[in-house]
């Protein structure tokens, strides 16, 4: 497969993918996302990948000498499925996102002309490109902790044609020296909402972050309050190093409990939300007294000495501390 030959099946197949994402509804709330999604060619930010095969992991990358391997490498690139980008002792550190989640996250973020977007996690630099690609270079910066991580994302932004800013550094933290910003997007899971973002944002400010197993929007009042509800969609991704986690109970603590709830996705969202301070048989029956509550039916406020995750009223009844 030549350079031309990838670049026309990419297309097609990248015209497909658009398709696919738009019959799905991410961009009813935002349809200018789509331009974007149909201009950046994915398959420049993923030259290779893993796919998890019986007993570990098989890469498959753009360069392979066998004309039938490029091709299933460049078919995946355009699946609207997570792709593994970066392993290390057998564990995946880093990853392009399922393009329709990335999809809904960018409409949920609700940019406007101008607006000054704060990424935390580059990654393959993927999100950072279709980020510039609709608010251009200058608006754009994107941070990760890992070196070889922002290398590689400089590398692809700038084979596709795009030029945002890339640092290096601790995502915690955020990028003071480019703040303030009007958004703040997370591509990783927080244990907790970092208090550095919050004096990095404009007054009216939106931080959308993975957090539990959803997606979290706060809008920022000023430096030291924030507030918002969780999206209703689920959402899987690594967690934000230098942030801790917030590991699920061990299997064995959920023995006994009904096996309906074991399996449903919303209390094992309740669970992860709520670890270290309920333990599962109290968030059990938070779930059945609140008849199996959905994610946006839960929020996280952040005021100067403290910050709570709950379930439909800041001051209610169910509030629990997050780290």
């Amino acid at each position: 497969m030549g350079a031309h030959t990838a670049d026309d099946v990419g297309a097609e197949a990248r015209a497909a993918l658009v398709g696919e994402i738009e019959a799905g509804g991410a961009w009813d709330s935002d349809p200018v996302w789509r331009e974007a999604f149909a201009a950046v060619p994915r398959h420049l930010f993923v030259p290779y990948y893993f796919v998890g095969v019986s007993g570990g992991y098989e890469r498959r990358w753009g360069e392979h000498p066998d004309p039938r391997q490029r091709a299933r490498w460049l078919s995946g690139a355009y699946a609207d499925t997570p792709l593994a980008t970066r392993m290390r002792d057998g564990e995946l550190v880093s990853s392009s996102s399922q393009p329709s989640l990335m999809a809904q996250m960018l409409a949920e973020l609700r940019v406007r002309e101008g607006d000054r977007v704060l990424e935390i996690g580059a990654g393959t630099g993927y999100n950072a490109a279709l980020l510039a690609h609709r608010l251009g270079d200058d608006n754009v910066t994107t941070v990760d902790i890992d070196p070889e991580i922002t290398e590689s994302a400089r590398r692809h932004l700038a084979a596709a044609g795009y030029h945002p800013a890339v640092v290096t550094g601790d995502g915690t933290r955020g990028c003071p020296e480019r703040a303030p910003y009007d958004r703040i997007i997370a591509t990783c899971r927080l244990a907790s909402v970092p208090r550095p973002w919050l004096a990095q944002c404009r007054a009216g400010a939106l931080i959308l972050a993975p957090l539990a197993t959803g997606l979290i929007a706060l809008r920022v009042r000023d430096a030291e309050h924030a507030e918002g509800h969780f999206l209703h969609t689920p959402a899987y991704f690594v967690p934000l190093r230098g942030c801790g986690d917030r590991p699920l109970p061990d299997p064995a603590h959920l023995r006994g409990l009904p096996r309906r709830a074991v399996h449903d996705e919303l209390f094992r969202f309740l669970l992860n939300l709520t670890a270290g301070v309920l333990d599962p048989r109290e968030a059990l029956a938070v779930w059945q007294s609140e008849r199996h509550p959905a994610r946006d039916r839960f929020g996280i406020t952040v005021s100067a000495d403290r910050a709570w995750a709950w379930l439909d009223d800041p001051q209610g009844p169910y509030t629990w501390p997050l780290p």
